[in-house]
């Protein structure tokens, strides 16, 4: 048993310190197990196998150090339902035991843990502690004794969370004859057989795998931070020369949007009566009135005088309203005449030509600017 415990130990240490190297590090806090058992316990030798059963209940608290190794403590009593030779107790429990223990999964030892939850696995479990023998006091007095176990779990893993267990197991009364006995030993006189079903449950995530690089991936990895960064870093500043050209452009915009617009000042040259005519509209209206179409006629009667005279006519608008209105505006006025002499008088309209001249400062009375003027060339 001292030999079996030893190595239980020594592969368990062993393989918990390779595993690491293919696992994420947990805190002391990680990977912890509560559970509950019962079963039944019978003496190995000397009394009827199935007879001389008793159920039990137990506790155990494990920590998972490594996928294959793992400590505990556990907790089991036997209930008084019949006596096994000498030993009769007065109370509900008859015996109990308390002790630590170690578990290899077997599975994981020989087989590789592949970073997953098995459905099902088998652990080797050794361990040792602390018995208790309650005896009638009329029949003698309860005794204490130095206590080991070995055995096997089969577990079955229904989800991470939840292990369900049937665990056969021995344990043995090391001191041979009860508390005045100083010898120790395995015999199998003073051994009972455990067979208890445990139900689990798991706290935390279990263990997360990680792949181990070499020192070229590392070196790659970092060779690629480092490009990646200059990257960044260009990108970054072609960003804030980016950022600085549309600010710039914002500035112009805003310095065009606040610039005023220059108003073109018309000054017509002074001309004489027989060249010039006056076609004067009323504010806001490019519609020649009945009081100005004799000037339009005296227009239209010189130029089928003279057929080879053509005339210029140049559409004002006064300062009054909106500046862009008053330039269209000009435009129609001189439109306005050109239409009166092709439609009205039969004028060719290659001999006329109307333009807008925008706003007019000719006049001191605002009014008089409101005019289409027709220049005669001859």
């Amino acid at each position: 048993m001292k030999k079996f415990l030893v190595l239980v130990a020594v592969a368990g240490s062993i393989i918990s310190a390779q595993a690491q190297e293919a696992l994420k590090s947990t805190n002391f806090g990680s990977n912890w197990s509560i559970g509950v058992d019962g079963g039944v316990a019978t003496p190995l030798k000397h009394h009827s196998f199935f007879g001389s059963m008793r159920p039990m209940v137990g506790l155990h608290l494990q920590k998972q150090i490594s996928p294959v190794f793992a400590l505990g403590v556990e907790g089991a009593w036997g209930i008084n339902t019949s006596s096994w030779g000498d030993v009769h107790s007065s109370t509900a429990i008859d015996n109990g035991y308390l002790g630590a223990y170690g578990a290899v999964n077997l599975f994981n030892l020989f087989g590789g843990y592949d970073c997953g939850q098995r459905c099902f696995d088998i652990e080797a479990e050794a361990g040792a502690g602390w018995g208790h023998t309650y005896v009638n006091s009329a029949n003698g007095k309860d005794w204490n004794y130095f206590a080991s176990k070995a055995g096997l779990n089969f577990n079955f893993h229904p989800s991470e969370a939840i292990t369900l267990s049937f665990k056969p197991a021995i344990v043995w009364n090391m001191s041979d004859a009860g508390i005045e006995q100083t010898s120790a030993g395995y015999n199998a006189n003073k051994a009972t057989v455990n067979m208890m079903v445990g139900v689990t449950y798991n706290f935390g995530d279990g263990f997360e795998c990680v792949r181990p690089y070499d020192q070229a991936e590392v070196n790659a990895l970092n060779a690629q931070v480092n490009e990646l960064r200059g990257a960044v870093d260009a990108s970054a500043a072609a960003l804030a020369a980016s950022e600085a050209q549309s600010a710039a452009l914002a500035e112009q915009l805003l310095a065009c949007q606040n610039r005023p617009v220059p108003v073109q000042v018309v000054k017509e040259e002074t001309n004489t009566l027989t060249s010039v005519r006056y076609v004067f509209f009323r504010i806001g209206s490019s519609v020649i009135t009945a009081d100005q179409m004799p000037n339009v006629e005296m227009i239209a009667d010189y130029l089928k005088n003279h057929p080879e005279s053509t005339v210029m006519v140049k559409g004002y608008a006064s300062q009054d309203g909106n500046e862009e209105f008053n330039i269209k505006l000009a435009q129609s006025r001189a439109e306005s005449v050109k239409n009166a002499l092709v439609k009205k008088y039969g004028i060719k309209a290659s001999r006329i030509k109307a333009q807008g001249e925008g706003i007019g400062h000719m006049f001191k009375e605002e009014s008089w600017n409101r005019v289409s003027i027709c220049t005669i060339d001859d």
